[in-house]
């Protein structure tokens, strides 16, 4: 029975796997297709947002919870429930990741960058794909991870003393 079961599985996976590797290699390729002709110079590339774009959502109860869920359905896991950065995935991958519970870790990223890096995604860090999770949503999940460090107050740095 149970070997009956893990072959089930195993088809499906098999079947499905195809699938989603077919639909990103289409999506990586695209851009390649629509690359400046040879003659001219090719644009830098860009994310989808500029880096200094303000969040233009206001955050509701109801887009906050749906950040949440979003957060911890896709984030979570690597980045910790928490924000801390401090996960198993992340140890056994030998990824060291911000800790977004420190005030100070954010706090010199611009909304448009946070978009881009989430959007986009950055090394091992896979995008957040437009059919996953909307613009709007996007733009709740920066409130949401801005908020992991609302309960830390920032610290002073040392003051060094004098002779």
């Amino acid at each position: 029975m149970l070997k009956s079961l893990l072959s089930v599985c195993a088809a499906f996976l098999f079947m499905i796997a195809p699938m989603s590797v077919s639909g990103r290699i289409t999506q990586e390729a695209a851009p390649a297709q629509a690359a400046a002709p040879a003659a001219q110079a090719p644009a830098p590339v860009k994310g989808p947002m500029a880096p200094d774009a303000k969040n233009p959502v206001t955050p509701t109860t109801a887009s906050q919870a749906e950040a949440k869920s979003i957060y911890n359905r896709d984030c979570a896991l690597c980045h910790g429930d928490n924000g801390n950065g401090k996960t198993d995935v992340a140890t056994s991958m030998n990824l060291t990741l911000n800790d977004w519970t420190n005030p100070g870790t954010l706090a010199g990223k611009q909304d448009g960058e946070l978009f881009d890096l989430i959007r986009v995604g950055n090394s091992k860090m896979p995008g957040e794909d437009a059919g996953r999770a909307k613009d709007a949503v996007v733009w709740n999940l920066i409130y949401y991870i801005r908020g992991f460090s609302k309960s830390q107050t920032a610290t002073a740095p040392a003051v060094p003393a004098s002779n």
